[in-house]
């Protein structure tokens, strides 16, 4: 019996982490206010303070192993391009292909 289809798909974020490790250019600022930007630790912001810290193309704030467990260090404070990715859609999609993940 295939309980895949079952599953929530944002519990599958947990066992993912792809569209955090996809490239150094998505987890960038946009729309934060100054109190937001204020509640994401200084080391983890990027040397232009456009965006997160990466470690080549992975978010600095990413714990864990890609496609396995997965876990955002900063998860309450993320900016609003890393709330705005959601399981399934085109951006999830395209991130999980770079890692030999299947789609959700």
């Amino acid at each position: 019996m295939d309980h895949t289809s079952a599953t929530d798909p944002s519990s599958c974020c947990q066992a993912c982490g792809a569209c955090c490790a996809y490239s150094a250019n998505w987890p960038r600022f946009s729309i934060e206010s100054d109190d937001e930007l204020a509640a994401i630790p200084a080391k983890l912001v990027n040397e232009r303070l456009s965006g997160m810290r990466c470690d080549g193309d992975r978010c600095a704030a990413l714990q864990g192993e890609i496609g396995v467990a997965t876990a955002c260090g900063i998860y309450a404070a993320r900016p609003e391009v890393c709330r705005t990715c959601m399981p399934g859609d085109a951006e999830c999609a395209m991130a999980r292909r770079k890692f030999g993940l299947p789609a959700i």
